[in-house]
């Protein structure tokens, strides 16, 4: 019964057709995940700077878990599509259930974390009672009731690797727009709700989460018909298909878990300089977003299509779609340096940017913003590691971007006692990024792609 299945629409429909198709509702789901970054912060910033720092503080925790979920999610993904390419469905099936059991495992890991780690984990960075008070309250909300976390994007990954993204849209811009609309009234006591500050924020974000697993849920038991759900098989894992997924995903884990690494270790290099300078950096993270996240957009929407015909063999439509991708990413980046470059100071006020800010943050955008089409490359380079079960390059591209570049060259310009000299370690590190993806780029697909 199951072989009777249709051909996917990974495998049929014209390249750039699908690449779109798939990509822009991501793309769209991206950037309102974009603005809520940036309004959940404008709103912070309104409070106090303080209070900005310490959500910033926070930063490389929530970003550990989003690693986690992500990267699990990305073996899902992964070995789901590939599984559907071959018609191999009990696989697929498999992979699908399984996967919403290592969810709910990667919840109770924050759990913990959350209730006995989070004002330890602040107070590691500043010393500041204000910072720290603010921080640990917002960290242990979002940590101890990050269920909804983890289960939005395992619930959205499942419709990725189906090729729904356009439900896997409706799903994140649920949670987008519940965060939107409850931030302002959770942090400063509208309609009737207390006033709770930066807790409100957590709450909020946490409300979007857990209202968006909700409908992820339901629109994958509705429409994902390649994938059946069943609650006895989601207790019931196999050893086989934990590896399988994880063989993929831990690499994806560990190269997002840098970035929590790499801002944790930034955060104690810049607030050496002011509290201020932290607060700088948390800003640029929210902004880049806007021009990163539909990058990564596109590619959660390329990685399904490539992983499909590599199980298909089908050499032509891989070629097609990473030719595209390429295109589409760097001129995005581009338009993303050009705005950096004109407005910094405009993008800036909008955190309610005091003078010293001001003359931190506007060299600190317009020398950063220089590395972005270089890294829409690299990015897109990234999508065929972990399509074709290659992700430890993506992991060593990362070590090398991050921790082996990024941190020992902001240290070392930081001695020099410029604030402006640190910044220069973003461009430098990402051309070294880029270096490394083009030669495993070319080692994986010599590999696989050009003998099919």
């Amino acid at each position: 019964m199951s072989e009777q299945r249709k051909e996917n629409k990974m495998g049929v429909m014209p390249v750039k057709q699908l690449i779109i198709s798939m990509s822009l509702p991501m793309m769209v789901s991206m950037l309102v995940q974009a603005l809520y970054n940036v309004v959940d912060s404008i709103f912070v910033a309104k409070i106090s700077e303080n209070a900005l720092t310490a959500v910033t503080l926070a930063f490389p925790m929530q970003n550990l878990m989003i690693a986690l979920a992500s990267g699990t999610g990305v073996g899902i993904n992964s070995l789901l599509s590939r599984s559907l390419g071959e018609k191999k469905y009990d696989r697929s099936d498999a992979a699908a259930n399984t996967g919403i059991l290592l969810t709910i495992m990667n919840f109770v890991v924050f759990l913990i974390i959350g209730i006995f780690g989070s004002r330890a984990f602040i107070a590691s960075q500043t010393s500041d009672t204000a910072i720290i008070e603010d921080g640990a309250a917002y960290l242990g909300i979002v940590a101890t009731l990050s269920l909804g976390l983890f289960c939005q994007v395992t619930f959205e990954r499942l419709l990725q690797s189906t090729g729904r993204t356009v439900y896997s849209m409706i799903s994140q811009l649920t949670g987008a727009v519940i965060n939107i609309i409850f931030d302002p009234i959770m942090i400063f006591g509208l309609l009737g709700c207390p006033k709770l500050g930066v807790a409100g924020a957590a709450y909020a974000t946490v409300l979007g989460q857990s209202i968006a697993a909700v409908v992820g849920l339901i629109l994958n038991i509705k429409y994902n018909h390649d994938i059946k759900i069943r609650l006895s098989n989601i207790f019931k894992p196999k050893a086989e298909i934990i590896g399988q997924i994880y063989m993929v995903g831990v690499p994806s884990i560990l190269m997002m878990s840098i970035g929590s690494i790499m801002t944790y270790l930034m955060n104690q290099i810049l607030i050496a300089f002011s509290t201020t300078a932290a607060a700088v950096f948390g800003v640029y993270f929210k902004l880049q977003s806007f021009f990163f996240m539909p990058i990564f957009g596109m590619n959660n929407g390329v990685i399904p299509v490539l992983a499909y015909n590599y199980g298909a063999r089908n050499k032509k439509r891989i070629d097609d779609s990473l030719k595209f991708a390429f295109a589409l990413a760097i001129t995005i980046m581009l338009v993303g340096t050009i705005v950096f470059e004109l407005i910094p100071g405009a993008l800036l006020k909008m955190f309610d940017a005091s003078d010293d800010m001001l003359a931190i943050g506007i060299p600190a955008l317009r020398i950063i913003a220089v590395h972005f089409p270089v890294a829409a490359a690299s990015i897109v380079m990234g999508s065929i590691f972990q399509a074709f079960a290659k992700s430890i390059y993506s992991l060593f591209v990362s070590i090398g971007r991050q921790l082996v570049v990024l941190i020992p060259v902001a240290y070392l310009l930081s001695l020099t006692g410029n604030l402006n000299a640190v910044w220069l370690a973003f461009p430098i590190s990402e051309v070294v990024s880029f270096i490394l993806s083009l030669v495993f780029f070319k080692i994986v697909y010599s590999s696989t792609v050009k003998k099919m």
